[in-house]
């Protein structure tokens, strides 16, 4: 695993290693602060979707450059909502109700569409793995939104766009990333099982 992440770097400048290991390490930060309903979730996340758009720019992903795009903005979203104290109750974890399961299946189309036109935008030859990355974009947007209203949900969709993308990710020789998101998978199925008995607990109140 070592020498299979170390081979992937050999034709990496050195700001490009230095850039994907910060994103690396504020990424990871993001979801632990996440799972500990920590407000610290979005400005660590932001760090880190600011610079993997740079990094994926510069790799030519665009569907996932826009992706991260998009968690910058929905950051600043979340980052609002969390904070927000004026004339609305805090925010605690809940299931989503049918409207925002019908609202969170059009942002999952719409995303995906809009992916598409990206990489019909920058006239980039799709593959396999783009339509991949476009299906991605789709459930990882989603969920940037279940989570910036604290919907449980938001855990299970990252623990799907999370599997996927490890292969995706160490496919395109971005190891780092790759590992980062075996280790958000990880976090996210922790994180599901603690907000689960949150709510829970709530509900029992």
């Amino acid at each position: 695993m070592l020498d299979f992440l170390i081979s992937q770097y050999k034709n990496a400048t050195s700001l490009q290693i230095i850039l994907e290991s910060f994103a690396f390490v504020f990424g990871i930060l993001s979801v632990y602060f996440a799972k500990k309903e920590n407000i610290w979730v979005y400005p660590t996340g932001l760090i880190s979707t600011i610079i993997t758009v740079y990094l994926l720019y510069q790799a030519k992903y665009f569907g996932d450059m826009t992706m991260n795009f998009y968690y910058s903005i929905m950051s600043i979203y979340g980052w609002y909502k969390w904070a927000s104290k004026d004339n609305e109750p805090e925010l605690e974890i809940t299931r989503t109700s049918r409207n925002e399961k019908i609202i969170g299946v059009g942002l999952f189309i719409l995303t995906m569409i809009i992916t598409y036109l990206v990489y019909l935008f920058f006239d980039y030859k799709l593959e396999i793995p783009n339509y991949i990355d476009i299906f991605t974009s789709g459930i990882f947007f989603t969920a940037m939104w279940y989570m910036a209203l604290k919907k449980i949900e938001n855990w299970t969709l990252w623990i799907i766009g999370d599997l996927i993308a490890v292969p995706l990710f160490a496919h395109r020789g971005l190891g780092m990333l790759s590992l980062q998101y075996l280790i958000f998978t990880i976090l996210a199925i922790l994180a599901y099982i603690q907000w689960k008995n949150i709510l829970n607990k709530n509900i029992q109140k």
